[in-house]
């Protein structure tokens, strides 16, 4: 899974729950903001039409979250929910001293934690992800962060992410 750079695992719930957003999206959301435009159009001078510039960059981001979706459900390898076993994998949620701080975050992509949680999200092909991608309980390790300032992590537990 490593090679290849687009590829992003996710449990299945999360591919059904991205694959319903995608259908809405293109079906329902495309006639939904289309009957907008429309409807601001039958309003007069497109120039100075608040609506239908609203609208149209609605629309924009329904196109944009439409091409996000129909990517990452191409790529995606759907699998089970990871099991603990005691290494840091896609998938799992960790709890690591990110330079003395201990920060909880599960490793994977965005797409895998529910709506509207708050759970920070680092993706297994960061800095941080690659850098602790395989690692143990109780190991630690330094990456480089973009900015280039080397970050010092260290293990501290991971268990099974359950949504």
């Amino acid at each position: 899974m490593a090679a290849d750079n687009n590829v992003t695992w996710l449990t299945q719930e999360a591919f059904d729950r991205r694959t319903a957003e995608l259908e809405q999206l293109t079906g329902e959301g495309r006639y939904e903001i289309a009957k907008k435009i429309e409807a601001a159009r039958e309003e007069g001078d497109l120039k100075e039409n608040g609506g239908y510039h609203a609208a149209k960059e609605e629309q924009g981001k329904i196109e944009a979250r439409i091409r996000v979706l129909t990517e990452l459900l191409r790529h995606a390898v759907v699998g089970d929910v990871q099991d603990d076993d005691g290494v840091v994998e896609p998938g799992i949620l960790v709890t690591a001293k990110i330079m003395g701080e201990e920060s909880v975050f599960l490793l994977g992509s965005r797409e895998i934690v529910a709506d509207g949680s708050d759970l920070d999200v680092y993706s297994e092909k960061s800095p941080l992800g690659l850098a602790i991608n395989g690692m143990k309980v109780g190991e630690s390790t330094t990456y480089t962060a973009p900015n280039g300032k080397a970050i010092s992590v260290e293990i501290v537990k991971i268990a099974t992410y359950s949504g």
